[in-house]
């Protein structure tokens, strides 16, 4: 995914980690040049649609705009890391 608004300098990426791993999701989150956050969610498709829908809201400070949505592989580890900008 990759969400727009105001995404950075908010927490928001320490916020997608706690609440994907009280879900019970692997993946990862980053903040990318461009000003956005892209994450990688994997775990049952109701778990991954929760966090979706989490997303939306985001922390308090966060104002997010939009989240694109692509398919991809599951991430080949267990766990949910918080990866340098890119």
């Amino acid at each position: 995914m990759i969400i727009s608004g105001r995404v950075q300098g908010v927490w928001y990426r320490a916020w997608t980690q706690k609440a994907a791993l009280e879900l019970g999701l692997s993946g990862w989150v980053r903040n990318r040049l461009d000003g956005t956050v892209e994450a990688v969610f994997s775990g049952t498709p109701e778990q991954v649609e929760t966090m979706i829908a989490k997303c939306r809201k985001g922390p308090p400070l966060a104002k997010v705009k939009d989240i694109q949505r692509t398919d991809t592989n599951p991430p080949g580890e267990s766990g949910f890391e918080l990866l340098e900008t890119r």
